[in-house]
C-alpha cells in the first residue's frame, strides 16, 4: 500500500531538515523531498492527500513516561490547578459525592506549596471518611492517605521505614497519613495494585494512547515497568492496539541485598530478550538514586532551606555493582537523579562500569538534572552519558516550592538545558506523565520560552536557559528516539523509517512561541496508519 502526501512544509529534523512531500509505502517512508519526484515514485495509482500547506513534524517521542500510570491518572480526581487546601478538599469531595459506590477514591496532582508541604490524613478525614483516600502528589514521590488508607494499607505508627523512604510521623510517634519514596512504592503501591485488574489496565493503556494519538506523541519510553504493566501493553501488541512505539525501562528497587539487586537486572536481561519488536521493547532498567527538590527528598550538595540534608535512596556502593552488571548484558540504565549529589552518584556509577566492562556501545542516561553543577555537566558529557530532562518541570506556575526550598543561587541554575548541549551531551526532552501533563507543544513552549503552559502571564523563570524552538522539537523527536537506541526506526521523517508524523493546524516556526499553547494537531500518522484525525 502506497501513501502521497504533498504540498507541506515538512520538518524532517534530518539533515536535510524541510521538505514538502512524503511517500509511504507499507508502512514506512519511501522518500521525503518535493511534490513531483514524490509522485514519480509514488506511481499514479497511489492514492495522494494534499495536505494544502500545513505543517508536518516528526512524531514527538516522549523521552520518560510512565504510560499506563498516564491513563490511570486521567481517571482519577485532578488536582492539577488546586493552589489551596480548600479547592484541593472540594474536588475530593465532589468527586466522592459522585462516586458513592467507589470503594476508595484515588486523586492526583496536589502540590506540596498548597498543603503546607506535609499534610495530615485528619485534612482528607474532613472531606472523606467512610471510605479509603488515596491522593497521589503531582510528581509521584509522596502519596497522602486517609485514616481509612492507612488502615487499609496496614501502615501504622510501629510500621518501619524501608531504605530509602519514609511513613511519615508527628511529635508523638502517629503515622500522619503521608507516605513518600520506597516507602510509597512498597507499602502502598502493592496494596493499590491488588486491587486493580487486567482489564483496569488494560482501560489505562487505552487512554493513554488515545490521549497520545491526539496531541501527536508516536512513541515513549516507559520509565518503570513492571510485570502488570508489561503485561498489559503485551496483551495489546498482540491484539494489534499499540498506536505508539514503546521501549521500556524495568524498575530497579534497592533491597540491601545486592544478590537481589543483581537477580532484578538478570531479570530484565531475560524481558529485554523476549520483548524486542518494533512496537515493544524493554531496553533497560530504571534507579531511582533521589526523590524530589518539593519533598526534600532528593540527594543535594548542602542542606536545603529548612535544613535538612537527605541520604541518597542508592549509595554509590550499593548502585555500582547494579549498573556495572546491567552495562555489562547490554541494557540501557536510567537514573533518576535530582539533586547534584545524586547525579554525582550516577556518573560515578557508569564510570565504575566503563573501568569494570571496558570499551562498547552504552547510551546510558541520567532523568531530571534539576540542581546540577557545570563541572559535573562537563563530566557526563565526556562519558557519553544523555541528560533526560523535562521542560514542563521548569514551569514557573509550579515552582514556587521548589525555589522555596533550595533558597539560595542554586535555584538559578535550575533546569539549564543549553549547559548540556554546549558541553557535548546528548539532551533528550519528556513529560515525566502523569507527574506533569503529557501534551508534547505546550512542553515546547516551555522548553522554547522558559515561561509558564499553565499560566502564560507568569514572567520567564531563567530565561537565559530558553532554547531555539527547532531545536527544542529535535530533542523531543529524534534525539529520544535515538535516545532509546532507535534512530533507525523513528524519530525522524526519513526514508527507510517508521511512517510516523503529524500534521498540525498552524505553522508554529512562523509566529510567536504563544501559539504552540494554541495549535492543534489535526492528523497523526503511525506506521503509515491515521490514528488520530481532527
Amino acid at each position: 500500500m502506497t501513501t502521497l502526501y504533498t504540498h507541506a512544509h515538512v520538518f524532517t529534523a534530518d539533515a536535510r531538515r524541510w521538505a514538502s512531500a512524503i511517500v509511504v509505502r507499507d508502512g514506512r517512508i519511501a522518500y521525503v523531498g518535493d511534490d513531483d519526484t514524490a509522485r514519480r515514485i509514488a506511481g499514479v495509482e497511489a492514492p495522494e492527500i494534499d495536505l494544502g500547506g500545513a505543517t508536518v513534524l516528526p512524531g514527538f517521542v516522549d523521552g520518560h513516561a510512565h504510560i499506563v500510570g498516564t491513563g490511570e491518572a486521567a481517571a482519577q480526581v485532578d488536582l492539577w490547578g488546586a493552589d489551596t487546601l480548600d479547592e484541593i478538599q472540594r474536588r475530593i469531595r465532589a468527586f466522592a459525592d459522585d462516586h458513592p459506590d467507589a470503594p476508595r477514591i484515588r486523586a492526583q496532582g496536589w502540590q506540596h506549596a498548597a498543603v503546607g508541604g506535609r499534610p495530615t490524613r485528619q485534612l482528607l478525614d474532613e472531606v472523606v471518611s467512610d471510605r479509603p483516600v488515596y491522593a497521589d502528589a503531582y510528581d509521584f514521590h509522596s502519596i497522602w492517605l486517609n485514616t481509612a488508607a492507612l488502615a487499609e494499607t496496614g501502615i501504622g505508627d510501629d510500621t518501619a521505614d524501608p531504605a530509602g523512604g519514609m511513613v511519615h510521623r508527628d511529635g508523638e510517634g502517629h503515622a500522619t497519613g503521608l507516605v513518600d519514596e520506597t516507602a510509597m512504592h512498597l507499602l502502598v503501591q502493592p496494596v493499590l495494585a491488588s486491587f486493580t485488574t487486567d482489564d483496569d489496565r488494560d482501560a489505562a493503556l487505552a487512554a493513554a494512547l488515545r490521549g497520545y494519538a491526539g496531541t501527536g506523541v508516536t512513541a515513549a519510553t516507559d520509565m518503570g515497568l513492571d510485570e502488570h504493566d508489561l503485561a498489559a501493553m503485551i496483551r495489546a501488541e498482540r491484539a494489534g492496539a499499540l498506536t505508539a512505539h514503546i521501549a521500556g525501562h524495568w524498575r530497579v528497587q534497592p533491597t540491601g541485598d545486592e544478590g537481589q539487586n543483581l537477580a532484578q537486572v538478570a531479570r530484565a536481561v531475560e524481558l529485554a530478550v523476549a520483548h524486542a519488536s518494533e512496537w515493544l521493547r524493554v531496553v533497560g532498567i530504571k534507579v531511582m538514586i533521589d526523590g524530589t527538590v518539593d519533598g526534600c527528598t532528593a540527594a543535594v550538595g548542602h542542606p536545603y532551606s529548612d535544613g535538612s540534608d537527605p541520604d541518597p535512596v542508592w549509595s554509590l556502593d550499593e548502585l555500582a555493582p547494579v549498573v556495572a552488571a546491567a552495562d555489562a548484558a547490554g541494557l540501557q540504565v536510567a537514573m533518576h537523579a535530582i539533586g547534584d549529589e545524586a547525579v554525582r552518584i550516577a556518573i560515578s556509577a557508569v564510570e565504575h562500569a566503563i573501568a569494570a566492562n571496558g570499551p562498547r556501545r552504552r547510551r546510558h542516561r541520567i532523568e531530571h538534572l534539576e540542581v546540577v553543577e557545570r563541572a559535573d555537566i562537563d563530566r557526563l558529557a565526556a562519558l557519553g552519558i544523555t541528560a533526560s530532562m523535562q521542560p514542563v518541570h521548569a514551569d514557573p506556575a509550579i515552582q514556587a516550592n521548589w525555589r522555596a526550598m533550595l533558597g539560595d543561587e542554586r535555584v538559578d541554575r535550575g533546569f539549564p538545558w543549553p549547559e548540556m548541549t554546549d558541553a557535548g551531551a546528548p539532551l533528550v526532552f519528556g513529560t515525566d506523565s502523569p507527574t506533569s501533563p503529557y501534551a508534547p507543544l505546550p512542553n515546547m513552549f516551555i522548553a522554547a520560552t522558559r515561561r509558564s503552559a499553565l499560566d502564560p502571564t507568569l514572567p520567564p523563570n531563567v530565561p537565559a536557559y530558553a532554547l531555539p524552538l527547532m531545536a527544542a522539537i529535535e530533542h523531543a523527536t529524534r534525539d529520544a528516539a535515538w535516545a532509546s537506541g532507535a534512530e533507525e526506526s523513528y524519530g525522524r521523517i526519513a526514508a527507510g523509517l517508521h511512517a510516523d508524523f503529524i500534521v498540525l493546524d498552524r505553522d508554529v516556526f512562523a509566529g510567536s512561541p504563544d501559539e504552540l499553547l494554541e495549535t492543534r494537531v489535526v492528523r497523526t500518522v503511525v506506521g503509515g496508519r491515521t490514528v488520530h484525525q481532527a
